[in-house]
């Protein structure tokens, strides 16, 4: 449910900047994007995990919780129309197998490491409102397994693993070197592998995981 309202929000940020920036941004004459530009953008990020997946020998279902941190990214202009976007961020999420044979089980922390690089298009380089959308590749590193998990789990693997990124954002230019961002992306085909060693013996697992990723920042424009 939260995944939802974090989605229709999203959507509705969008909406709402595309309609309300004009009026809210200062007077004067738009630069707009060009070849050769390098925005740097700072910002606060939610990544929302699905809850799917299989889980060996006592089923269930894996789940990750959401989570919120900082984001860096760094845009490359090509043409005005095209650029090149990577994001660096890292975030911690609890993890559990729900509805299994024995209830819920606890499996601790990981931290997630997802660099993304995304090829966007911007229709409307000139404009002070500029939506674009985007398609990339993602690879996503899980490290710091651990943390307060149920006492019959010893330990937690989980594998990284490659997805598809698919993107769609907004860039309001307030001055002609400071920009306003809205983005989302929506992480496909991120189903990562996961060992699971308990008393029981090892557990494997298959986490459907494909979050949405949704921000907001401040971007300079070098």
């Amino acid at each position: 449910m939260l995944k939802t309202i974090g989605v229709v929000a999203a959507t509705g940020m969008l909406a709402l900047a595309a309609s309300v920036a004009p009026a809210a941004a200062q007077d004067g004459a738009v630069r707009g994007k060009r070849a050769g530009d390098i925005v740097l953008g700072l910002g606060v990020i939610g990544v929302l995990p699905e809850s799917a997946g299989s889980v060996g020998m006592i089923g269930g279902t894996p789940d990750a919780s959401n989570s919120a941190t900082a984001q860096l990214d760094l845009t490359y202009f090509v043409t005005p129309n095209f650029a090149l976007n990577l994001i660096a961020a890292t975030t911690r999420h609890e993890l559990e197998v729900r509805n299994s044979a024995i209830g819920t089980v606890d499996l601790g922390r990981v931290w997630v490491l997802p660099p993304t690089l995304t090829v966007q298009y911007h229709p409307l380089p000139g404009s002070r409102v500029s939506p674009y959308l985007g398609l990339g590749v993602n690879y996503t590193v899980f490290y710091g397994e651990g943390g307060r998990r149920n006492p019959a789990v010893s330990s937690v693997d989980v594998h990284n693993a490659w997805a598809l990124a698919l993107n769609a954002g907004v860039d309001v230019e307030i001055t002609p070197n400071w920009l306003f961002n809205l983005d989302v992306k929506r992480l496909q085909f991120l189903e990562p592998d996961v060992r699971v060693n308990t008393a029981l013996g090892r557990i494997n697992a298959n986490a459907e995981l494909n979050p949405w990723v949704i921000g907001a920042s401040v971007r300079f424009r070098f």
